[in-house]
């Protein structure tokens, strides 16, 4: 092999890695554009499946790759926040939104009196736009907009560095040879396209090399259909892959995104076949990025609109690959912890903004948790012959276990690339997580305070049992307004958090003057005293908690 040989390897090779570095850099700043608005789709998706066909293509349109889209979905399946039914919905639109990266790369082989207007001509200007913005500019939006033109140049660079390497073994028989044989033979395209793609874990990247050999001209039309085929199917790996330490739902959903692509191959291989069979010059002649792009976008259009009604057939279908054994008693038998480790997908890291948006969901889950512990507590303390407390301790074990499993999953969030919003909200969950542990420890104090009660048959008097219950109440209703704040954001709720912790403050105040001139007077015992000022320093301290988890919410406004 000659040196110049080995130089334009190398500048493949380069091209190539540009071109990966570039789709994913432009990607992420995308995702960072979009920021909470990602969270708003994943509302959607839950209602109606023509959505997640939405969500997905516009998801994958941001990543610039639906392995990473049907990666997240295998996730949220996973953690049980999406449905196989739904789901179907999402990897559809992410076959249909990986087109557009194809669509990007064909603006390329523009003509040369549109030299102007292709990307490749201002990818330079728009790397260094982009250098410029990212090192000088200390506002966030021009950070971002500096990654998304890095991006956007380093792709085209990267594509520019391919073609000119390739250029030189355009009339070398072997290319004409091996696309003769690929063309030729269906079955050996589509395993080239598949085993391509499934090394690079994806198609957009495959697509593109396809597009950039199209554009030296010595790509053939049967043989870039089937290698695009070939590419649909290969992308599928990546999830395939992904699924292999998840529940059989989320391998389900895999394995529907290989079925969906398959089908469609096989399909659309059938009918390339025939039409070679008819019109075999059709089928040897050349074919460019642009119509390499056309095919790609009918392709998986296509393949939703045929399938899109089987959906539900397809969710069946699935249950034939992966079978049915005691998933629903081990869901069952789950305690709320493994069932937030069950949650807290790591295959969501795709999107910082969903990841953020389960360990918030997973926050307020661990606030309900802690909330049903304070009243069970307070029950016990109004009625502690009745009511046990074995349960609070068991509680209080979970949201300490809760407590540690958010922690560790939050502390890989914040390593993810965040933009200032993410990372304040990120922050705040940190602090939120710490300020229920709080609570749930002072749940359990109050717990102890009833034990207490009982093994020693303290007695609180009849005005003492009416204050607890009455500030109960409001240490109750403080707490639940704050976590329903960080589930739907709603400044009322807020509000009303601030409302009822002024009311627990002052009633604390009063009660504690009031109980002091009942010791004084001889009218309560003193151990029960002591018991009822700890217990109302308790719920006070409850509510300050309350008011801080408020806080944070209203920080995010």
């Amino acid at each position: 092999m000659a040196v110049g040989d080995i130089s334009n390897l190398f500048q493949f090779l380069g091209g190539l890695g540009m071109f990966l570095y570039g789709m994913n850099i432009m990607g992420d700043g995308m995702q960072k554009t979009a920021g909470s608005k990602m969270n708003q789709f994943l509302g959607m998706v839950t209602n109606k499946r023509i959505l997640g066909v939405v969500l997905g293509a516009l998801i994958t349109a941001i990543l610039h790759s639906s392995a990473a889209t049907t990666v997240m979905v295998v996730g949220f399946v996973n953690a049980g926040i999406l449905n196989l039914t739904q789901a179907v919905g999402v990897i559809m639109g992410a076959n249909i939104g990986t087109t557009i990266t194809a669509w990007m790369v064909s603006l390329n082989s523009l003509g040369d009196a549109f030299a102007m207007l292709q990307p490749s001509f201002f990818a330079p200007l728009m790397a260094g736009i982009g250098a410029f913005l990212m090192t000088f500019s200390k506002k966030q939006k021009m950070n971002m907009a500096g990654e998304i033109c890095i991006g956007v140049g380093l792709l085209f660079i990267g594509l520019t560095f391919m073609s000119g390497a390739i250029e030189p073994y355009t009339d070398a028989p072997i290319f004409a040879d091996i696309f003769r044989i690929l063309g030729g033979n269906p079955i050996l395209g589509i395993l080239a396209g598949a085993i391509i793609t499934a090394l690079l874990q994806s198609s957009t990247a495959s697509v593109g090399i396809l597009q950039t050999l199209a554009m030296n001209g010595v790509v053939s039309m049967s043989a870039a259909i089937y290698i695009t085929l070939g590419q649909n199917i290969g992308t599928c790996v990546t999830a395939v892959l992904s699924s292999a330490g998840a529940n059989r739902t989320a391998k389900r959903a895999a394995a529907i995104h290989l079925m969906f692509n398959t089908l469609g191959a096989i399909l659309f291989a059938v009918g390339m076949y025939l039409l070679t069979f008819f019109a075999p010059e059709f089928a040897l002649g050349p074919i460019n990025a642009v119509q390499i792009s056309m095919f790609h976008t009918i392709f998986n259009v296509t393949n939703t609109v045929l399938l899109y009604p089987f959906a539900n057939q397809l969710v069946k279908l699935s249950a034939l690959f992966v079978k049915d054994k005691e998933d629903g008693k081990e869901i069952i038998s789950q305690g709320a912890d493994e069932e937030a480790l069950r949650h807290l997908d790591q295959r969501i890291f795709e999107s910082p903004a969903f990841a953020i948006e389960v360990a918030s969901a997973e926050v307020v889950h661990m606030g309900q948790i802690t909330l049903k512990n304070i009243q069970q507590a307070l029950d016990s303390l109004t009625n502690p012959e009745e009511v046990s407390t074995k349960e609070v301790y068991e509680t209080e074990k979970t949201i300490d276990r809760m407590e540690k499993m958010l922690t560790e999953y939050l502390i890989k969030v914040n390593n993810l690339s965040l933009n200032e919003y993410q990372k304040m909200v990120v922050n705040n969950l940190f602090y939120s997580i710490s300020d229920i542990e709080r609570v749930g420890d002072h749940a359990e104090n109050l717990a102890e305070s009833a034990d207490y009660i009982r093994e020693h048959n303290v007695n609180f008097s009849g005005v003492g049992i009416d204050d607890l219950k009455a500030i109960g109440v409001s240490v109750i209703k403080s707490f639940s307004h704050a976590i329903e704040a960080r589930r739907t954001g709603n400044m009322d709720d807020v509000r009303k958090v601030s409302q009822y912790e002024d009311q627990v403050d002052n009633l604390e105040e009063e009660m504690r003057e009031e109980h002091i001139e009942r010791l004084s007077s001889g009218l309560c015992d003193s151990s029960a005293g002591v018991i009822f000022l700890d217990v109302i320093n308790n719920l006070e301290r409850i509510s300050d908690h309350a008011y801080n988890l408020a806080g944070y919410v209203k920080n995010e406004m």
